[in-house]
């Protein structure tokens, strides 16, 4: 049963990286897109993937959690420190990177969040304001705070250090 467990949660990281990795390829081509109407096409796609994304997330807490009750693990200290850093994670990418690609559909003129509901289309910004917006480095930090945050995750899982 244990093995079924571990197969949900690998395959939860695979649903995750497949689906986020959309959405970190966007990030990166924005920064060097210069051609407005492709950068709109770029900032439309990776909503499409969010439903996937937050599935793979899901799968891969419920499933942790599942093996850790499994092999009895909450009493080690990496498991509550990878739960963490899990859920800092995701906290950060909510509260620093989901409101910029927010900012930059809204200045784009495309449809966009704001508390938790889709808004219809403003009036886009000048090309030469939205070029401006899209150097900005978050897409860099983004990518730092969810690799590195996801290699010490794996490094606890693996190693199991404490």
């Amino acid at each position: 049963m244990y093995e079924g467990i571990i197969f949900l949660h690998v395959v939860g990281v695979l649903i995750f990286v497949l689906a986020h990795g959309a959405s970190n390829a966007v990030a990166f081509a924005l920064r060097k897109e210069r051609n407005m109407e492709r950068a709109r096409a770029l900032l439309m796609l990776s909503p499409g993937t969010f439903g996937m994304m937050y599935g793979g997330l899901l799968l891969i807490l419920a499933s942790g959690i599942a093996g850790g009750f499994m092999q009895s693990w909450w009493g080690q200290g990496w498991i509550w420190a990878a739960l963490v850093l899990f859920i800092l994670i995701i906290v950060a990418m909510s509260v620093y990177v989901t409101p910029y690609y927010g900012n930059l559909r809204k200045a784009a003129g495309l449809p966009y969040m704001e508390k938790m509901k889709i808004q219809p289309p403003q009036q886009s910004v000048s090309d030469a304001e939205l070029a401006k917006m899209l150097e900005s480095p978050r897409a860099v930090h983004a990518a730092l705070i969810g690799w590195v945050g996801l290699l010490i995750i794996l490094a606890l899982m693996m190693f199991k250090p404490f």
